[in-house]
């Protein structure tokens, strides 16, 4: 008997009539989903890149709608682990760049005109994550508005307090001030004084405040990993592309440098200045 079959020795083989790890994670649908458009070697790279992405994003969209759940229950503890997760999701989007830079103009060149008007700039689940956090360009819904299910998620998403609205409402009540949070699907909020003049209060005594004091450092530290996707994600565009315009019609690189100035907590990075 070789090592190999000592090793498998009491291993179940036989799985014509039980569930194996294939048919568990649906693999066969997941690995027959890339269909390349060309002959070009590398689109193979380039759709599996973002198809891991998308996979990435629906679990981070998993974890930030239970973790604002779990905020509006007061279940601070329980959040905590979920932000902790979704920041180390982008971590591993972070590194996804790393393999796609491998990819030369050239070679991106080949396969091109095959996305056609497909761009990630269409990505719903990318819109929603930014909706969920609080950065709510409705402007921007039209682009899903061909495909039903997905504009009914973004509605539903703006019709519901963003994450970040949520934790300046937990905020205000710990110090009884009158709402600050603002309304549901608004996309013009802006820095807010009286927000920062209350998570100061909240970093000046983190003992008194220890629960606000953890959720504001777990919030900076998941926009931390989220400004590192975004800034990757320029830097590849940039690297392979140029300063072309996108597929989808946006400027490019002109226009992901752009997203790089938008703060998703602008409070919690102004209070450091402050203290």
């Amino acid at each position: 008997m070789s090592n190999f079959e000592k090793a498998a020795d009491g291993a179940k083989m036989d799985f014509s009539q039980d569930m194996s790890y294939t048919d568990y994670l649906g693999l066969d649908p997941i690995l027959n989903a890339q269909h390349p458009l060309s002959d070009a070697h590398d689109e193979m790279l380039f759709i599996i890149q973002h198809q891991t992405s998308e996979l990435w994003m629906r679990l981070a969209l998993h974890e930030l709608e239970a973790a604002r759940r779990a905020m509006q229950s007061g279940e601070l503890p329980t959040a905590f682990k979920m932000l902790t997760r979704v920041a180390r999701i982008f971590e591993q989007l972070n590194s996804a760049w790393d393999v796609l830079r491998t990819m030369t103009p050239s070679e991106y060149t080949a396969f091109r005109p095959s996305l056609g008007n497909s761009s990630g700039f269409q990505s719903h689940q990318y819109r929603l994550i930014e909706f969920l956090l609080g950065n709510r360009n409705q402007a921007l819904m039209k682009l899903h508005k061909h495909r039903a299910a997905a504009f009914a998620r973004l509605e539903a998403e703006l019709a519901q307090p963003s994450l970040y609205q949520v934790a300046i409402s937990l905020l205000c009540t710990r110090f009884g001030h009158a709402p600050l949070a603002g309304d549901p699907g608004q996309s013009d909020w802006t820095a807010d004084t009286a927000v920062q003049d209350l998570w100061q209060r909240v970093y000046e005594d983190p003992r008194a405040h220890w629960d606000l004091y953890e959720l504001a450092e777990k919030l900076v530290d998941l926009e931390d990993y989220f400004r590192r996707w975004r800034f990757n994600h320029v830097t590849t565009v940039e690297r392979i592309i140029g300063f072309k315009r996108g597929t989808g019609g946006t400027a490019g690189v002109a226009y992901l440098r752009k997203m790089l100035e938008v703060e998703l907590f602008p409070e919690l990075w102004n209070v450091r200045g402050a203290l």
